[in-house]
């Protein structure tokens, strides 16, 4: 900055200025100025890039194909229309989830911040970064313990027999458990088809998760393996996350590719069991009356928005380390188009498996769907695999590999996304101390997933902290930028920084389409709202409670939970922890509205509630070249001229006043006068 100003010395002009009154002018609005620039200078030196825009490419490649492409979009699709749902799908892809998702990635790219200090351009609607933190962090918290489940079956796949393939007596519950084996007729004397449970199931559910009935007595402590399983995998986030996009990257050709290896082997092995087509024209055979149908298409953006992850602040974290002209606009198409081609081919895959499954059974498809979910991943595909021929256990390995690698990619999103909030608003702050601290919480709060309840638990938080809160965050994320900023505002901005202008298609789904969407998905959802469940069996009022806090408080609410229910109080509890969960995600919004009412240095309700709806000083390209040539092109001359000239001409009029006033040794006073300016 000195060298700055000492460039344009010997350029101004006018009469001196006394020292006094230019320190005080230092003192004041400028050095406040002086202070944003240097920041802004600091932050762009350290400001982590992506070694090779291919490694953000992979990255949200990774980050949008996830868990859900394989166990939740083939299940999707098969229960709201089969074939026919592609066209809601493809439809909905094209009008909010790839616009959506260009969008953020837009915010972040030009902003160079995470999905808090992004909000710069709409101080009032700050919250929503907030409340994006809280649904994330709800959602990590348990996604990594699904990954725990993936590794538990990765090192079982390892046994000679797969252990889920029969019925032993250290876990089964030998007169309703059957296996190959089995003898099914002795069985069926005593107890009948209804009570009588696969061995892949009751393995599932008695040896792995070793569930609760209920919870009304508690949800019991940690089980050790479950607990390890947990620890390594947060582990491998940890290294994952240790050094920022700079490893993240390099693990992402490894979490994007890998999986569509597995996927492809998978589905060439599939096709050539006898059986498969069968489950295959299952998937793909069309109900066309379902079309007409709302909940089919609401299923479609439900499954398409969260397929994305968009919403959930993931996105503006990634750009954000993007360079500043980096053609984001084609990034945003060749990952929607990816995210939905994996999700079809995940579904060719899954039921040409289960198509074999059901040939082997002598039975029909639909009776070996247990669901989808965790009952697909870990019921009805380990007992597809179980009866491949030749050598299941390679398949299955490599199946459990395929899905924790899955999970890395999604979960590095996630979890970086909390990391960036926390580094944005404390720079100084080491960055691998910040995921070391983030990482270990996130296990600590991730055991209460793995106790003999803990399914219930996380069922709750998904519905809660994963599910409603997104789509509301979301609604009010895009119409704070395309109605309150404005979108021609945002467009003149995109056109900035990378040399093109959204067309009306990008114009009309985010200013018109999008927000009426996403507010009709809203009432759908209340108006449709139906008692929770966790299988047969409905959660009481408390446990609903609790949960609309968590849309409200998010992470708070899963310690108490855990805290309280180990204590065994009525089943109440936990309806009340589910309400407020969704009330507390939500309360970041109206508390960062009032604290940018209070920072407002408007006078005058109205002036203040109109100043907090502007974009502060700080909103901009946060690398100093960029943000030069923005504040010029975009006429806002004043901003750089309140921080660089007008500093320059007090400089200048000082140093003219401090050379005329004599010759000889300067006092101590001048000379601390000069070095202060």
């Amino acid at each position: 900055m000195t060298a700055q100003l000492s460039q344009d010395v010997g350029e101004a002009n006018g009469k001196p200025v006394p020292i006094g009154s230019v320190s005080e002018q230092v003192d004041g609005g400028q050095k406040k100025a002086l202070e944003d620039q240097e920041k802004a200078s600091q932050e762009d030196q350290e400001r982590d890039q992506w070694s090779s825009p291919i490694e953000f490419l992979l990255s949200c490649v990774a980050m949008s194909v996830g868990l859900g492409n394989v166990w939740r979009f083939p299940f999707t699709a098969y229960e709201n229309g089969g074939g026919a749902f592609l066209i809601p799908y493809v439809v909905v892809l094209l009008l909010i989830g790839k616009p959506l998702y260009y969008m953020e990635l837009a915010m972040g790219q030009f902003s160079s911040f995470g999905c808090v200090r992004v909000w710069n351009v709409v101080p009032a609607a700050r919250g929503v970064g907030y409340g994006q933190m809280i649904g994330t962090a709800s959602v990590v918290s348990y996604y990594v313990a699904l990954m725990a489940l993936t590794v538990f079956y990765f090192v079982a796949s390892f046994s000679s027999v797969l252990p889920w393939t029969v019925c032993d007596p250290s876990w089964a519950d030998m007169t309703r458990c059957v296996d190959p084996t089995t003898n099914i007729s002795l069985l069926n004397h005593t107890h009948g088809d209804d009570n009588l449970i696969g061995s892949t199931e009751m393995y599932f559910q008695r040896n792995v998760l070793n569930e609760l009935p209920d919870i009304d007595g508690g949800i019991g402590l940690p089980e050790w393996r479950l607990t390890l399983c947990l620890f390594a995998s947060w582990v491998i986030l940890f290294l994952t996350l240790v050094k920022g996009v700079q490893s993240s990257g390099k693990v992402a050709y490894f979490t994007a590719l890998f999986p569509y290896v597995v996927l492809i082997t998978l589905l060439v092995r599939g096709l050539t069991l006898p059986g498969a087509m069968d489950g295959v024209l299952f998937y793909l055979k069309p109900q066309w009356h379902e079309l007409l149908n709302l909940k089919v298409w609401y299923a479609a953006v439900t499954q398409c928005f969260f397929s994305l992850s968009t919403g959930f602040g993931c996105l503006v974290m990634f750009s954000s380390y993007n360079g500043f002209r980096h053609p984001v606009a084609r990034d945003a198409t060749i990952i929607s188009i990816t995210d939905m081609m994996t999700s079809f081919l995940a579904g060719f895959t899954i039921f040409s498996i289960l198509g074999n499954l059901a040939h082997e059974l002598d039975t029909t498809v639909d009776d070996v769907i247990k669901g989808g979910g965790t009952s697909l991943a870990f019921i009805s595909y380990p007992q597809a695999l179980a009866n491949f021929p030749g050598v299941p256990q390679l398949f299955a390995v490599l199946f459990f590999l395929m899905l924790f690698t899955l999970g890395v990619g999604s979960a590095t999103a996630l979890t970086g996304c909390v990391i960036t909030i926390v580094c944005d608003q404390f720079p100084s702050w080491a960055r691998w101390k910040v995921s070391a601290a983030i990482c270990a919480a996130g296990f600590l709060v991730g055991l209460v997933y793995v106790t003999p309840g803990g399914q219930f638990i996380l069922n709750l938080v998904d519905n809660f902290g994963g599910g409603f809160i997104i789509f509301v965050l979301a609604t009010v994320e895009v119409v704070a930028i395309n109605w309150v900023y404005g979108v021609r505002k945002f467009c003149d901005d995109l056109e900035f920084m990378i040399k093109t202008r959204p067309n009306i298609y990008w114009k009309f789904c985010w200013s018109i389409f999008i927000p009426i969407a996403l507010l009709g998905i809203f009432v759908y959802s209340i108006i449709k709202m139906e008692p929770l469940r966790y299988g047969k069996v409905e959660y009481p009022p408390i446990a609903i409670t609790c949960g609309w806090i968590l849309t409200g408080a998010a992470m708070l609410p899963i310690p108490l939970c855990f805290l309280a229910l180990v204590r065994a109080p009525d089943t109440t509890t936990v309806r009340t922890c589910g309400w407020i969960l969704t009330g507390a995600a939500m309360l970041p919004i109206p508390l960062c509205f009032l604290h940018a009412l209070y920072q407002s240095p408007e006078k005058g309700l109205i002036n203040k509630i109109r100043h907090s709806f502007s974009p502060n000083r700080q909103w901009g390209p946060m690398r100093s070249g960029d943000r030069q040539q923005w504040l010029l092109a975009t006429g806002r001359e004043a901003q750089l001229e309140g921080t660089q000239a007008n500093l320059n001409a007090a400089f200048v009029a000082s140093s003219t006043a401090l050379d005329g006033a004599g010759t000889g040794d300067e006092p101590e006073a001048e000379q601390e006068q000069r070095t202060k300016l």
